[in-house]
């Protein structure tokens, strides 16, 4: 009797992986075998390895990543200042291809010949899967249920579960679909699907409070960063987790990091999400006000195009890519004086700048100064002006002469 093929399925534990188990073996009579990765989700991981096994699968593994998501991941975009069209800080983005590389990680110790993931036809993160596993073990094949079974909402789903006495941990009336990580909590679906709903935040909100319910005082917090990267909190030195962890409490304490937004997916629709990044948020400002200080206006400018381009690139799925590899050099080139210490004013879902010093400061009081100084001739400032305004002056005389 030969053996059974083998399947890595990306397990959550949510309702799509609870039933991707029995459907596998249903339709493909495949050995399928689950792969949590812990980036951070702030649940108990433990009790999926029951649960997994319960539903069908042979084995789970349960992969601690939260300090390679951290390093790898969550820093390189930091420090590049990407952000997807305006809001999103990438949550989700950044933790699909981690996820998939263990994914093939587990199939080559396995054996596997394919590895699953529960994400559906209409998103992004069947894009990030994927595009993951062609770069880094094109020969595995790939299932995605939501692309070819017979069901068709995440209510068929929450039928399908129950036919089978299958736990799963939403109801037809609790139907939001969440993604949990270190970084961020996202929100989609229900009542968000229409962008003229204001959402509900007393019962949407699982990281913070909402502005409204925040303190009355405000709450200081100074950052330190070194090449980029941040090391303490009020002069206490964290590690990469933890770092976070003390941020997220204190942007969630004083409802920082809220974004409600209509964002294009890859998959050409527009979809509406609301998404929790306290301490991301809180970490995007102190770092742009460092670089204020620390980059020269070059530099400064040339890097917001970069931004742009790499947050593009990591919201479509192309992590491993010799663009965004060779953009995240760019970066670290230039974050090598970005190195110094921000303070910042949490108030009510606000994170406003509150001073920031570097030793690295390209920012002169002397030249700046309203007051009286001895190293600015003002008079220079008329040849300068006289030539970067010739072509203004050429071309106006031309008009001129051409009426």
């Amino acid at each position: 009797m030969s053996e059974k093929e083998k399947v890595v399925l990306a397990y959550s534990g949510g309702l799509d992986t609870s039933i991707i188990i029995p459907w596998l073996k249903e339709n493909f009579d495949y050995e399928v075998i689950a792969m949590a990765a812990d980036v951070g989700q702030g649940e108990e991981l433990e009790p999926l390895r029951e649960k997994a096994v319960k539903t069908g699968a042979s084995k789970i593994y349960i992969e601690d990543v939260k300090e390679e998501f951290v390093t790898d991941f969550i820093f390189p975009t930091l420090k590049a200042g990407a952000v997807y069209e305006g809001k999103y800080l990438l949550g989700t983005s950044f933790a699909r291809p981690l996820i998939a590389k263990k994914l093939v990680e587990v199939a080559r110790k396995e054996g596997a010949s394919a590895i699953a993931h529960g994400a559906t036809g209409k998103g992004n993160d069947q894009v990030r899967f994927e595009l993951t596993v062609k770069a880094l073990a094109p020969d595995l094949k790939i299932v995605a249920p939501w692309r070819i079974w017979d069901i068709k909402s995440r209510e068929d789903a929450v039928d399908f579960a129950q036919a089978r006495n299958i736990p799963i941990p939403v109801t037809k009336k609790d139907i939001y679909s969440m993604d949990r990580n270190l970084w961020h909590l996202s929100h989609e679906g229900a009542d968000l699907e229409d962008p003229a709903n204001e959402p509900q935040y007393e019962k949407l909100l699982k990281l913070m409070v909402s502005p409204e319910k925040a303190p009355e005082k405000p709450t200081y917090v100074e950052i330190y960063f070194e090449k980029g990267i941040p090391k303490k909190v009020d002069g206490k030195e964290y590690g990469p987790v933890k770092i976070i962890e003390v941020l997220n409490k204190l942007g969630g304490e004083n409802g920082v990091g809220i974004a409600d937004m209509v964002e294009n997916r890859l998959v050409g629709m527009k979809s509406r999400g609301v998404y929790e990044t306290p301490g991301g948020t809180i970490l995007y400002m102190a770092h742009r006000e460092l670089e204020y200080l620390c980059l020269d206006r070059q530099t400064l400018h040339f890097k917001e195009n970069v931004a742009n381009k790499l947050a593009e690139l990591i919201y479509d799925g192309n992590w491993y890519t010799p663009l965004r590899e060779a953009i995240s050099a760019f970066v670290d080139s230039t974050q090598q004086t970005v190195t110094g210490t921000v303070r910042l004013k949490l108030y009510k879902g606000n994170c406003m700048p509150a001073g920031a010093w570097s030793d690295y400061s390209l920012y002169n009081e002397a030249l700046s100064t309203f007051g009286k100084d001895e190293i600015y001739n003002q008079k220079d400032a008329e040849g300068f002006i006289n030539l970067f305004g010739l072509p203004l002056k050429v071309r106006a005389m031309m008009l001129e002469k051409n009426k």
